[in-house]
């Protein structure tokens, strides 16, 4: 993936389950929803667009899926229709129970402060994804963090 002048944010987690389990929780919202977002329009498929809900935050996002390949790799394109971001992972098994997930959102544009707050939210937001669905694949526990991110009542 060509990631131009380092404009880029990473997040990265071990997750000790199988390459297929780990991809699959990724890539179909019944799983999907246990950790990240509450609900998706259908699994994601190449070269198709797929609506993802955060019900408690009132905010959909449609995906198009650019690249799917099984258990290795997931290629989309989301945000703001003028601010079209592309969003990587990488699936590494190191053994037949652990898988590195690398993610990697890039393509970010405007001026040095606007690109900073995107890497910023967007590092801190895989990691709270990647987190939540280490501990729900390894030890079936929702804990909540993308939902607790933003509780109400605080600005």
């Amino acid at each position: 993936m060509k990631t131009e002048n380092n404009k880029y944010a990473k997040a990265e987690m071990l997750i000790r389950k199988p390459v297929s389990e780990v991809f699959q929780a990724f890539i179909d919202p019944q799983i999907t929803s246990k950790f990240w977002f509450t609900k998706g329009s259908g699994k994601l498929e190449e070269n198709k667009k797929t609506e993802w809900t955060w019900e408690m935050y009132g905010f959909s996002l449609s995906v198009t899926t650019v690249v799917l390949q099984e258990n290795k790799k997931i290629v989309i394109e989301w945000g703001n229709p003028d601010e079209i971001t592309l969003v990587e992972w990488v699936f590494s098994p190191l053994n037949e129970n652990e898988t590195f997930v690398s993610i990697i959102n890039s393509g970010f544009h405007g001026d040095t402060d606007k690109i900073i707050d995107q890497v910023r939210n967007s590092t801190e937001g895989f990691t709270l994804v990647l987190a939540g669905a280490k501990a729900y694949l390894e030890h079936n526990l929702q804990l909540n963090l993308v939902l607790d991110r933003f509780p109400k009542g605080l600005a």
